[in-house]
């Protein structure tokens, strides 16, 4: 038989469309089916899959099948879409990218736990001053605030609450400075997203305000005796107190920029080289 170039030029081979492999997966189905269904799927199953492996490998086995597919004339192919030429830029590492985060800088979370730390450090004394103007001691507001960790303070009465406990002591203090050093390493991550002509109004006073509108709200679950014996408005005092120190601590700590634009390796330090283009 000769062969036809003309025909040849027109067509192109592909493989020979097959059912082989959809009958297969659909005897491997219901052979997995048994498992949770009836004996009867696994006889099936097997039954057909052996069935289409054997008519997949006739059409592959000893040559695969193939037939001639014509082609579309040039008349009927679409049209090339032309695009205009385009530039692309090279980003510099260390450069900020054209789509860059905000922020582009923050704190650092050191000043952070040093502002919580300084933060904490004035509201316990405000705290204290309270407990000695109100009930003559300065234990009352520790034992007030350990009451949710030490079950005994949590039922103890007035005078025992005004006496020295270790415990009270011990639970009250991690608890104030735990939570303090969360709170500043918050205000490392926020201040740099407020507006800047007004970071004082919104780091000293509105998110105060607003943490103590979250706590007057959940207090009573997690800690029903302080919710009972607080006094609000010098607690109210105390958080814009902290929030401001804090805040002040931050806002005139140094900032360092992100890592938005480095490269993953950059970021995870390994070392690498870097093409250099030669300067004339």
């Amino acid at each position: 038989m000769k062969h036809d170039p003309s025909k040849t030029q027109n067509t192109v081979e592909l493989p020979t469309p097959t059912a082989w492999p959809i009958v297969t997966a659909f005897g491997l189905t219901l052979l997995f089916a048994a498992f949770v269904t009836d004996v009867v799927f696994a006889i099936v199953g097997v039954v057909v899959g052996l069935v289409g492996a054997v008519g997949w490998c006739f059409d592959l086995f000893p040559h695969p099948k193939h037939e001639p597919v014509p082609l579309r004339p040039k008349s009927e192919h679409p049209e090339p879409i032309r695009t205009t030429g385009r530039v692309v830029q090279i980003l510099d590492t260390g450069k900020p990218r054209h789509r860059a985060r905000i922020p582009v800088e923050v704190h650092p979370y050191t000043a952070g736990a040093f502002g919580g730390i300084v933060g904490a450090v004035v509201m316990a004394l405000l705290a204290c001053l309270y407990g000695i103007f109100k009930y003559g001691s300065i234990w009352y507001p520790i034992n007030l605030l350990a009451a949710a960790g030490v079950p005994a303070l949590a039922e103890a009465s007035l005078e025992t609450l005004r006496q020295f406990s270790f415990s009270g002591l011990i639970v009250g203090s991690i608890a104030h400075i735990s939570i303090s050093i969360l709170v500043g390493l918050l205000y490392a991550v926020l201040l740099p997203m407020l507006p800047a002509r007004f970071e004082w109004l919104w780091g000293g006073i509105v998110t105060p305000l607003i943490w103590t509108a979250l706590i007057a709200a959940s207090l009573n679950v997690i800690n029903p005796k302080l919710a009972i014996g607080i006094d609000w408005p010098w607690f109210i005092f105390c958080q814009v107190a902290f929030g401001a120190v804090c805040g002040f601590v931050v806002f005139k700590s140094a900032k360092v920029e992100t890592q938005q634009s480095w490269s993953l390796p950059e970021r995870l330090g390994v070392e690498a080289q870097h093409k250099t283009e030669d300067k004339a």
